[in-house]
């Protein structure tokens, strides 16, 4: 059975595309879902996430290539992303241009 066709679920798939060793923005996973105005929305999509999930959550950033996420949250994002090879300064910021997916 197909599963609805919700921007929840888009989002979900987006995120899932995302390939290893590449980050995208909030903005680019709301883009590619049919909302461009809807980063906050996707964020809030994945912080609802279940603390076991296998979806590669880690690989979503802020527009200006920063963890905007604190406390355990962030740094299970930057050992994941640092896992992947994506290299993060010690304030959380990383290179878009480098690390960027290009879809």
């Amino acid at each position: 059975m197909d599963q609805p066709d919700t921007f929840q679920h888009r989002i979900w798939q987006i995120v899932a595309a995302i390939p290893y060793g590449r980050v995208a923005t909030y903005g680019d996973v709301a883009l590619l879902a049919g909302s461009p105005r809807a980063a906050r929305q996707v964020g809030g999509v994945l912080s609802r996430l279940p603390a076991d999930t296998t979806l590669p959550w880690h690989r979503v950033v802020n527009r200006h290539g920063t963890l905007s996420l604190q406390g355990e949250r962030l740094l299970r994002q930057r050992d994941a992303l640092a896992s992947e090879g994506i290299e993060i300064s010690d304030d959380g910021q990383l290179d878009l241009a480098s690390w960027r997916w290009q879809f």
